[in-house]
């Protein structure tokens, strides 16, 4: 029989107290709530403190969705976190949320897929479950991006914000995850990125966050339909089928154009976008953990989640809760 990876707790966390357009405002940034929310859709977002890290978010959000499970950490066989702003260049951010957990002997590792992380690492953990070679996995999803943030670029400092989301998957004989898709086009890397690194202790190039919002925005729109319907067709599904559509939370014209062109209606469309800015690989795993807790997300309904993010890369997961 088929083994299939079915989703059994989620869990988040957001660092602090929410951080308002006017807050933004009053620290200094040339901005206003109008034009933040009239192009974004964003009122607030959450920013770390200075020394809190990615794993500590992402160690609550993973202890949140373990509680959920009902399963110990050291249960676990297989730990990923999707991050861009990992405590360190190494270990990886799993392997310190691992130690925390108690977790021993586990595969532990993380995935460097930007926005669309969270996607790419569930389709991960997915194939690992399929293949039978393991059981039990949480898969995190966690940013400070706070971190790499121009704050003197009005155009880009207002967009983001810090925070955590995890799943656990377990071994089924039910319907779980019915079907994963993963794509990056490598030629499109110029329109997102953070262009710098340390080298000989020093930073060299530009250390913060640089976007083409425009190119971004139809690129966006264009791949996360392509593979919604790329999900769907391989579970069997009409877009307009799934239960809830839940996409990567960057900005409110890019949901909301994607959900036309899927023609799934705008109730059925999970958004937090608005009070929690663009949270990176966190952000779709957050918007799940917020609707399956007010009981929007109801056993055997069809979610699809799905991200796009610098890499370009972009990925969808269709699943049955």
């Amino acid at each position: 029989y088929l083994m299939f990876a079915r989703l059994i707790g989620t869990g988040s966390y957001l660092p602090g107290l929410p951080v308002t357009n006017d807050d933004l405002a009053a620290r200094g940034i040339a901005t206003s709530d109008e034009w933040i929310v009239t192009r974004t859709g964003i009122r607030s977002r959450y920013l770390a403190e200075p020394g809190t890290t990615s794993s500590e978010l992402g160690l609550i959000a993973a202890q949140r969705a373990l509680e959920m499970a009902g399963i110990a950490g050291s249960e676990l066989d297989l730990i990923i976190v999707a991050t861009s702003t990992p405590d360190f260049i190494f270990p990886s951010t799993a392997c310190l949320i691992q130690g925390k957990l108690g977790n021993k002997g586990g595969a532990a590792f993380d995935v460097q897929a930007v926005c669309a992380g969270f996607t790419y690492a569930l389709g991960i953990a997915e194939k690992f479950i399929r293949s039978g070679s393991h059981k039990k996995a949480l898969i995190i999803g966690a940013e400070v991006f706070s971190r790499i943030l121009d704050w003197n670029d009005r155009g880009t400092c207002v967009l983001f914000g810090d925070g955590a989301g995890a799943v656990v998957l377990e071994a089924s004989e039910k319907p779980g995850i019915l079907a994963t898709a993963m794509h990056a086009d490598g030629s499109q890397n110029g329109i997102l990125n953070v262009p710098g690194q340390i080298c000989g202790g020093q930073v060299t190039g530009d250390p913060f966050l640089r976007m083409d919002g425009q190119a971004v925005f139809k690129f966006a729109v264009r791949v996360l339909a392509d593979v919604a319907e790329e999900v769907c067709r391989a579970a069997g599904l009409q877009t307009n089928e799934v239960d809830w559509l839940i996409p990567h939370q960057a900005n409110i014209r890019i949901i909301e154009a994607t959900g036309r062109k899927l023609g799934v209606d705008r109730n059925k469309v999970i958004v937090t976008v608005d009070r929690h800015g663009n949270t990176s690989a966190a952000s779709v795993p957050l918007a799940l953990d917020e609707a399956v807790r007010d009981g929007r997300i109801q056993r055997g309904q069809k979610v699809l989640l799905e991200g796009v993010g610098g890499g370009f890369t972009w990925g969808a997961a269709l699943l049955e809760f």
